[in-house]
């Protein structure tokens, strides 16, 4: 059985709603699938039951304790603030306490996933109702003490509708006045807020029988551990593409709206971009395969659009399409285009060359590797390999080739957006850097111990090296950065620690289990488990704890509720004895002085000033717990934010562009002469962190939004003098940056050691 371990993230095709017609906002939601028990699901259920009970590392068995844990996580999954299940639907769903592991594991019965569900979008239809009702009704006005609990996780849910509604009422309220702090006119807020909701009823109700199994069965995988998980058919496919970073369709990525398939945008050289016949904004309202007669798609889940429209490599879909620019919508056009594999480069390992001024006047180089996961090809059930199997190996191989080409000094390993993805990817890559030796150790369910070697002698890369890290680096990473810290091999720098994910799981699919006890041919998923943990090389585990970075940096992500030890039941972590190895020390030499210069960079540098009142605005916020709903507070409150970021925005459009250059390099350009020009801007790719309303944002720099402001907002945004043009603001990425700095110094103490050991030699 093939070892893999996965943290993936993000689909190839997904749901982004913009506006829609007016006319389709209010209307009622009656157009909810009814939900039938599939031919397969008793055998699928049954069978991931069994799987999970006998493989899982736990061996744990499905008993009535597990039951009631089963039930609890099922209604989280679906109403995890608790929003919206009464206590009296609790109270009626208080039978399957005792009874899901029976009905799962020996009858296949899965009549609880759809009850369930079905209630909840009635709850969720009611609260639809209630919320256009409000804004028909409410006077929305904001000058008590009243407050907002954003997170109910841990709070009753209601114990009646009317405390439903109270709820229902006190986040509408919180929603209306978010709104009108953007300065939004009322009339517009009420839109704005009923295509949220429309968007949401919408998409749940779109729900059919195999998405509520697929939460169903992977609430029953999640009592056992955070990583175990059912996937269907489609998030199997996913996942597929995931790991080999290719799929095999027409290169368009679609959103739904409104029920509706439009283009997102086009992927360069695919065959819808090459055809110049499609372009973003078209919509797709029919589908046929080749000769076929076409399947209408208005209203189809966005997924199964996706279906249609993927398919074997060399085979013709035929698309029906309204275009964008159509002056009349009664005008359709049949577009038939051949499906080719589809390469998602954008998602591959990437390189930058950073050249840099020095003293002497000679440039000094370095480079950076961004790897975002470690995939490797990955094929399903029943299909057969292209031959061209995605390795992250070979790719970083190929760009450090590239860069000690070009004379880099120094290089840095950026995982810090990296959630894992092969075990097998993870020992091999670090074999680049090692020449022999233990990576990983592995220990099964009975407490065998198997450890894993880098198989290669060879190493691609023997300079300096420094692993770049985040809160988010998970497993594969982990055992990455683990095993160059335990071998001394490179200085690792980041937030305070990794993820914190020291577990191993396997994919096993469920077609060839269940051959010739299939009733329909759709591909019945797959069940990824949790079979082992893995310890790094010193016998350390990476479990809960992660990897302890030699150079932490500050970070709002060190103040964050994540990583694994803040997900709900994960396993704990354990420490077993070191294998043999021999350490290289090429770091601890140097540690004492490099932490010593970055700290007092630190200390002074104005964009980690920046992160310091981030991070006290971030624990304050955390404190409270709640917020405001005072008007008069909040709007304080904001124009109080507006005048820190405006401060911070016109202090960074201010700065000189920094010096040197850099130079981009794809794995297209590998084996290209010479350096591509170099870009325009240094706009280093930002690290994420989370604002204190819980947005994505940049550390250190300042976001745009992508909705559009009411022209009274944009007025008095023109007549600021002190306003800055978000694209005259530098997108600046201070981890990064320091980590530079770190390598830097790393060559120049490295390069200063040389020379006063050539010197001792020559005197004696």
């Amino acid at each position: 059985m093939r070892l893999i371990t996965f943290l993936l993230s993000g689909l190839i095709a997904f749901r982004v709603f913009g506006a829609v017609e007016e006319t389709l906002l209010t209307r009622k939601h009656t157009n909810a699938n009814v939900l039938v028990q599939g031919p397969n699901d008793a055998n699928i259920a049954r069978l991931v039951a069994r799987i999970l009970e006998g493989q899982h590392y736990l061996k744990q068995s499905l008993n009535d304790e597990a039951s009631a844990r089963f039930l609890d996580r099922y209604l989280d999954a679906l109403d995890n603030l608790h929003l919206y299940f009464l206590q009296s639907d609790l109270a009626e769903f208080e039978k399957y306490k005792t009874t899901l592991d029976d009905l799962t594991l020996k009858e296949g019965d899965t009549t609880p996933s759809r009850v369930i569900f079905t209630r909840f979008l009635e709850r969720l239809q009611q609260q639809y109702d209630y919320v256009i009702e409000l804004l028909k009704t409410e006077k929305f006005e904001f000058t008590g003490t009243d407050r907002f609990v954003l997170n109910r996780k841990t709070l009753p849910r209601p114990k009646d509708l009317a405390e439903a509604k109270q709820l229902w009422r006190d986040r509408l309220r919180y929603e209306y006045l978010q709104e009108k702090l953007n300065k939004e006119k009322p009339e517009e807020i009420v839109k704005i807020i009923t295509r949220r909701y429309t968007r949401v009823l919408r998409a749940l109700k779109e729900y059919d029988n195999d998405d509520v199994l697929q939460v169903y069965l992977t609430s029953l995988a999640r009592i056992y551990d955070p990583h175990s998980d059912y996937m269907g058919k489609s998030e199997l496919e996913n996942f597929s593409i995931n790991m080999k970073l290719s799929l095999f369709g027409i290169g368009a990525l679609l959103r739904s709206e409104d029920g509706i398939c439009r283009i997102q945008s086009l992927v360069p050289g695919g065959p819808a971009e090459r055809s110049k016949k499609l372009k973003p904004n078209d919509k797709i309202i029919a589908v046929a395969q080749g000769e076929q007669e076409p399947v209408d798609v208005v209203d189809m889940k966005l997924n199964k659009v996706v279906e249609q429209i993927r398919g074997p490599k060399d085979t013709e879909v035929r698309l029906t399409v309204i275009s964008a620019d159509a002056s009349d919508s009664s005008v359709r056009q049949v577009i038939s285009l051949v499906r080719e594999e589809i390469k998602l480069e954008d998602q591959e390992a990437k390189a930058k060359i950073f050249e840099l001024p020095t003293a002497t006047n000679k440039p000094m180089r370095v480079g950076v590797i961004d790897l975002p996961s470690f995939y490797s090809g990955f094929e399903l059930e029943g299909r057969k390999s292209n031959g061209d199997q995605k390795s992250t190996t070979t790719d970083v191989a190929k760009l450090i080739g590239k860069l000690v080409q070009e004379n880099v000094g120094g290089i840095i390993l950026d995982l810090r957006r990296n959630g894992g993805g092969s075990l097998e990817e993870a020992i091999n890559l670090t074999g680049l850097f090692i020449k022999e030796g233990p990576v990983v150790q592995v220990q099964d369910s009975k407490g065998k111990v198997f450890v894993d070697n880098d198989p290669d002698s060879s190493v691609a890369y023997d300079g300096p090296l420094i692993v770049l890290t985040s809160r988010f680096s998970a497993s594969a990473s982990e055992i990455l950065a683990g095993a160059l810290q335990d071998y001394g091999r490179a200085v690792i720098v980041g937030d305070k620690s990794t993820h914190g994910k020291g577990t191993v799981q396997s994919l096993l699919q469920l077609a060839p289990i269940l051959r010739g006890q299939l009733i329909s041919s759709n591909n019945p998923g797959a069940v990824k488990i949790t079979i082992r943990k893995f310890y790094r090389a010193s016998g350390a585990s990476t479990q809960l704890e992660g990897v302890v970075p030699d150079i932490v940096l500050p970070s709002v992500n060190n103040e964050l509720e994540v990583g694994e030890a803040s997900l709900e039941n994960p396993l704990p972590g354990d420490p077993i004895e070191s294998a043999a190895f021999e350490r290289l020390n090429r770091v601890s030499p140097y540690l004492a002085e490099l932490k010593k210069r970055s700290d007092q960079r630190i200390a002074s540098d104005r964009d980690f000033a920046f992160i310091r009142e981030e991070i006290a605005l971030y624990k304050k916020n955390v404190a409270e717990k709640s917020v405001s709903l005072n008007e008069a507070q909040r709007v304080k409150e904001k124009e109080e934010a507006d005048v820190r970021s405006k401060a911070r925005k016109k202090e960074l459009a201010a700065r000189p562009e920094p010096p040197g250059k850099v130079y981009e390099i794809t794995l297209k350009q590998v084996n290209e002469p010479g350096l591509p020009p170099p870009v325009a801007k240094t706009n280093n790719v930002t690290s994420a962190t989370q604002t204190h309303d819980g947005k994505t944002a940049r550390a250190g720099t300042l976001v745009k939004t992508d909705r559009p402001k009411p022209d009274s907002e944009k007025k008095d945004r023109d007549d600021d003098e002190d306003a800055v043009a978000d694209e005259n603001v530098p997108h600046i990425d201070i981890t990064l940056d320091e980590a530079r700095r770190i390598l830097v110094d790393y060559l120049n103490l490295i390069s200063k050691r040389s020379s006063l050991a050539g010197t001792a030699q020559t005197d004696n």
